[in-house]
């Protein structure tokens, strides 16, 4: 796929990025919105990556580094494009920003219930770690 082009996402991007979320991204969350994408770009310039192909944004992942953990979130590949290495695409330079940073391990939000995305990630040489549970706590409404 050498036509991919794989970048960061800029302020211009967030409308077209919260719309393809609405179709290729499973579940939603509290920061699914103009606000909290903004916040992201705003804080950390780099940790929306995007995909496109032919000018049109096919996929993303969020590679989020605190300077201690890697953490993945928003992997999405658009319906019509998946199974062709967007994904892996997205998440070697994902992989490669982490390196870069200093990062030692990626770790990444999954829905339990998203076999298909189960199937992508144990592709990846990513592994559920069973004895880890998420504990969250909304510190706003939504």
């Amino acid at each position: 796929m050498t036509d991919l082009r794989i970048r960061a996402a800029t302020p211009d991007d967030l409308d077209t990025v919260l719309a393809f979320w609405k179709t290729a991204a499973e579940g939603t969350s509290i920061s699914d919105d103009r606000d909290g994408v903004e916040r992201l770009v705003a804080r950390d310039p780099e940790a929306l990556i995007l995909a496109e192909l032919y000018g049109e944004l096919v996929g993303t992942v969020i590679a989020g580094f605190d300077g201690w953990r890697c953490h993945l979130y928003r992997l999405a590949v658009h319906p019509e494009y998946r199974r062709q290495g967007i994904g892996g695409a997205l998440l070697t330079a994902a992989e490669e920003r982490f390196v870069r940073l200093g990062g030692r391990r990626g770790d990444a939000m999954v829905l339990t219930r998203n076999e298909r995305a189960h199937h992508a990630w144990r592709a990846a040489g990513y592994a559920p770690e069973e004895h880890w549970r998420r504990w969250v706590k909304p510190l706003a409404e939504s």
